[in-house]
């Protein structure tokens, strides 16, 4: 019976992570500079809107009269 390869699957399952790691890496940094929402859609920017805040960020209500 052959034995089991321990460092190999180390090797492997430490890539995955280190691969893992890098793609939040990724999504967190297009996130920040605008270019995917939150579901990994892309966001149609409308030039011209001063009204707008950048995206990502939350605008407060607007206060009552």
């Amino acid at each position: 019976m052959a034995t089991p390869n321990y460092g190999f699957e180390k090797r492997q399952k430490e890539l995955a992570k280190k691969r893992k790691k890098e793609d939040k890496l990724k999504a967190k940094s297009d996130r920040k500079s605008g270019l995917l929402a939150e579901d990994g859609s892309e966001i149609e920017v409308e030039e011209g809107d001063a009204d707008t805040a950048a995206p990502g960020t939350v605008q407060p209500p607007a206060p009552a009269a």
